[in-house]
């Protein structure tokens, strides 16, 4: 049986469109979720996501996310080497669940999270909610998470067939709102973590964000295709960031030790409680089944062609562009600097 939404569970909150859960899951279950953690094994990283040909090809899949990090220094401006930088937010990622594949057992309470459906559904008065993802983030002292907003979907449309970077734009860009797919989404930790906050900007990038320290067995749902987030630096004072790189992998070894990996060389080793830990639940929303039918069947998809052309036209009617069409090389930072406007960075504290 799928677990009732807690009695503390809050609803959404009008102005802000977050809703949050403490606790989230009963003692017992949370606990399940480290032990899931550990069971899975080894995490790769978040960098490794495919690139695709044509556009932006050999792009990283979050090219715009990436670059505004390199720009900025992140969330707090810090002025540090690329290489630093790139380290600091080249986090590990794995995938527990994905459409009708569950790829660990013990994951079912939490996809099937009735707390998580009933907060989805208030989220976009969508009463057709289907759990979709659910994935694990890892970061290793040092690590933060650079602020973005998450990949959305449209008809025709996919992470898993198109660059991420691109389907961003698109959303930011409101000129195909009548072929998204709203996606809720819900972040949930498991235990305690120094630093690592989840930053989120729920009235828009102008304004200020908020910060929700990490804590054990408890969750927050939004939008988060449309509101900036992102996670504060994971706490290194006892333990400086690793040099890390592409390609490495971060391994349980047990007894609550983790090893970070490249190839089978040992790189560095953690305890439990050092690591920043999270579990991401994502669920489409529809309107009602005829909707939910359209979408299975690709009724109305959206081409890549046709995305193009619209944005490019768009470009002109503004006069970013004139005559010539600008060259694939060109056109992910035009799209990115002309359509998604990230929040300020601050002075560190």
């Amino acid at each position: 049986m799928s677990p009732k939404a807690p009695r503390c569970y809050r609803p959404l909150v009008a102005a802000h469109r977050v809703a949050s859960f403490d606790p989230l899951l009963s003692p017992a279950v949370g606990a399940s979720m480290v032990r899931l953690c550990e069971r899975y094994g080894a995490y790769g990283m978040y960098s490794e996501e495919p690139t695709f040909a044509g556009l932006g090809e050999g792009l990283p899949a979050r090219y715009d996310a990436v670059r505004n990090f390199l720009r900025t220094g992140g969330r707090f401006g810090r002025s540090e080497p690329h290489a630093v930088l790139v380290a600091r937010t080249n986090y590990f990622r794995e995938t527990y669940a994905y459409g009708d594949e569950v790829r660990i057992a013990g994951i079912e309470p939490f996809l099937r999270h009735e707390g998580f459906v009933e907060a989805a559904r208030a989220l976009y008065g969508r009463p057709v909610i289907v759990p979709a993802i659910v994935y694990a983030n890892l970061l290793v002292p040092g690590q933060e998470l650079a602020v973005h907003t998450d990949v959305p979907e449209f008809r025709g449309i996919s992470r898993k067939t198109h660059p991420q970077w691109l389907i961003v734009v698109m959303h930011h860009s409101g000129l195909f709102a009548e072929w998204r797919m709203p996606i809720a989404t819900g972040v949930a930790w498991f235990h305690d973590c120094a630093g690592g906050d989840f930053v989120f900007y729920p009235d828009g990038p102008q304004a200020p964000p908020d910060a929700h320290p990490v804590r054990s067995n408890t969750a927050l749902l939004l939008d988060t295709d449309s509101v900036f987030h992102g996670v504060d630096r994971v706490d290194e004072r006892e333990r400086p960031l690793t040099p890390l790189w592409p390609g490495m992998r971060l391994a349980a070894l047990g007894d609550g030790r983790w090893q970070v990996l490249d190839g089978e060389r040992p790189v560095a080793e953690y305890r439990w409680e050092e690591l920043r830990f999270s579990i991401s639940w994502k669920a489409y929303c529809f309107a009602d089944e005829a909707e939910r039918r359209g979408w299975r069947e690709h009724q109305a998809d959206l081409s890549v062609a046709s995305v193009l052309d619209r944005l490019l036209a768009d470009l002109a009617a503004r006069g970013v562009i004139r005559g010539t069409r600008p060259s694939e090389a060109e056109l992910p930072d035009l799209l990115i600097d002309t359509y998604v406007r990230y929040p300020a960075p601050v002075r560190a504290a």
